[in-house]
């Protein structure tokens, strides 16, 4: 994606951070005609985040002062909606079922949203099943014909001290939608896609008066097999511990949209490219969720409690 740094020396926090945990899940090849469709299975997907969800998720931070810390974040499932090209008796009542009820919801404010498409080859090998359009990440028009329906969804409305990390509510809606553990990025649309909160927790060595060391980030992610230019084979910072060219082969998920909370100072936004990254993330994850006609409490709990 355009935001990447292309050298792994002098990246700044903000790029850090966005390359730290960014998941990669294996890839698998699926033969379709002469050609190949790469894919990554949802199991394997949660599986990133296992340890991240234990022990939080370490980022290198450089202060202002010149001192580095290491910033932990525990990752928590905010949203998940998927979509495939046929509905099921199961998913018929998730929408009541399985989202959060919280009689302490955050204040709601009108959630807008974005859906950037996919190219069409990209997108053959699941069926057609629905009408009308929307845009996909890239602001191309996606008809809803290839939506496909709405089979599960999951919207979070507890406050952060009432969630558990992302890895245990995974595992905890599995038991009523097991889609969670089967499915494959090929078996959805591209318009399904997962939304994850990223808190802090604590910074090594301890510190006083940073307060961007506060900031919560919300990571937009897609879930399908359309973005093939993702595919990396060989990834650098792993392939020398790894003998097995599959486990070489991973399918990074980078996020197509943020949006922070509690962003006080300048130590994520301290150069002009990281400035226009988190405005041009922050205005795709707006778009997506207007396109999809999507109410997200976060994403609206954090618009409202930037500063």
């Amino acid at each position: 994606m355009w935001w990447w740094c292309s050298s792994s020396k002098g990246r700044s926090n903000l790029e850090r951070f966005l390359l730290g945990f960014t998941p990669k899940p294996p890839s698998f090849s699926l033969p379709l005609g002469k050609e190949e469709i790469e894919y990554f299975s949802l199991s394997d997907l949660w599986d990133c985040y296992d340890e991240l969800s234990a022990y939080g998720f370490g980022s290198h931070v450089d202060l202002n002062t010149g001192e580095t810390v290491t910033q932990y974040y525990v990752p928590y499932l905010s949203a998940i909606h998927i979509y495939t090209n046929k509905t099921t008796i199961m998913s018929r009542n998730y929408n009541e079922v399985v989202e959060s009820e919280s009689s302490e919801c955050w204040s709601d404010s009108e959630s807008e949203k974005f859906s950037r498409s996919m190219s069409n080859d990209s997108s053959r090998t699941w069926d057609v099943v629905s009408d009308d359009s929307v845009y996909d990440p890239d602001g191309t028009i996606l008809p809803r014909d290839r939506l496909g329906y709405l089979d599960f969804k999951y919207i979070e409305r507890d406050p952060p001290y009432k969630r558990v990390p992302l890895t245990d509510k995974i595992n905890e809606l599995a038991e009523k939608y097991p889609g969670l553990m089967t499915l494959r990025s090929v078996d959805m649309s591209p318009a399904s896609w997962m939304a994850v909160a990223w808190y802090p927790i604590y910074h090594i060595p301890t510190c006083k008066n940073e307060n961007d060391l506060k900031t919560g980030f919300l990571t937009y992610h897609t879930l399908s097999s359309s973005f093939q230019d993702n595919v990396v084979v060989g990834d650098q910072e792993e392939t020398e511990c790894c003998e097995e060219s599959v486990m070489n082969k991973r399918i990074p998920l980078p996020p197509f949209g943020l949006a922070t909370y509690k962003m006080q100072g300048d130590l994520w936004g301290n150069t002009v490219f990281d400035q226009d990254r988190l405005v041009y993330l922050q205005s795709a994850a707006n778009s997506w969720l207007k396109q999809l006609n999507v109410d997200h409490h976060d994403f609206n709990f954090f618009m409202n409690s930037s500063f």
